[in-house]
């Protein structure tokens, strides 16, 4: 597993000093860029290729949020490669070794100049080492919409359903692929979660990728501990299909 060593910075946590769930993507997402970078497999090397790794879906369960000035440590592996795909796992651990979050993702190799998927060549994955998929309950990689969103209202005793304000992708959302990273969606799903909502597990569908200039109509349903957000286009077709399980 590749692995680096780092310490809970006051820019990471929220008002109670614990890391924020964005922040621990945040980690992940570099922790795997780190991996691939130091295997010969990093982002220039794909730009000349005119390749990049989309991420498709993601599954994250927290068992606790680490506290300011915590040291941590963030892993990931490869477990494998199938067609277009790449499966990878993370893990956040304390010094104790103790898992603080665990996480599973697939990610699909697409060609830069015509936006579609790609096979995946011994090329492509060169460094990378097969290894023993992290032990976590494996939730489906596609996420099913309620009923509420394909009628946009409440069908149900104690689901509460919104559609809110739409708002523009900005500057500071988009990545180097040149589209809204992938934790900067789940950064702006947060912001209509309810106010004690603690999240334990986050389950995410990317559907389409969200430009500069793009607009997010937020569509939401909360129905006891789980709270579903889509962040869609103005034609209300998804970016991204969110799904937060409370603590």
């Amino acid at each position: 597993m590749y692995s680096f060593t780092s310490r809970v910075r006051y820019s990471e946590v929220n008002r109670k000093k614990q890391l924020e769930f964005s922040s621990i993507i945040n980690y992940f997402q570099d922790c795997s860029t780190f991996h691939s970078e130091d295997n010969g497999q990093g982002i220039d090397l794909l730009e000349s290729k005119k390749h990049a790794w989309i991420l498709n879906s993601w599954q994250i369960v927290v068992n606790r949020y680490p506290d300011l000035g915590e040291t941590i440590k963030v892993g990931t592996l490869a477990y494998d490669f199938k067609s277009m795909y790449g499966f990878r796992n993370f893990i956040l651990q304390d010094t104790n070794d103790t898992t603080l979050a665990v996480a599973n993702s697939i990610w699909v190799l697409m060609d830069t100049t015509t936006m579609r998927p790609i096979k995946i060549t011994e090329e492509d994955i060169s460094g990378f080492q097969i290894e023993d998929k992290l032990d976590m309950d494996y939730a489906p990689r596609k996420i099913t919409l309620p009923e509420d969103f394909k009628d946009n209202k409440t069908t149900n005793s104690t689901g509460i359903y919104n559609e809110y304000q739409p708002f523009p992708v900005i500057k500071s959302n988009i990545d180097t692929n040149n589209h809204v990273n992938n934790s900067q969606y789940i950064k702006m799903a947060e912001e209509f979660l309810p106010a004690k909502f603690i999240i334990k597990q986050m389950r995410a569908e990317y559907r389409m990728a969200a430009v500069l200039g793009d607009t997010i109509i937020p569509q939401v349903l909360i129905d006891e501990e789980i709270c579903t957000v889509v962040l869609a286009n103005i034609e209300k077709r998804p970016y991204v299909i969110i799904e937060f399980i409370s603590a």
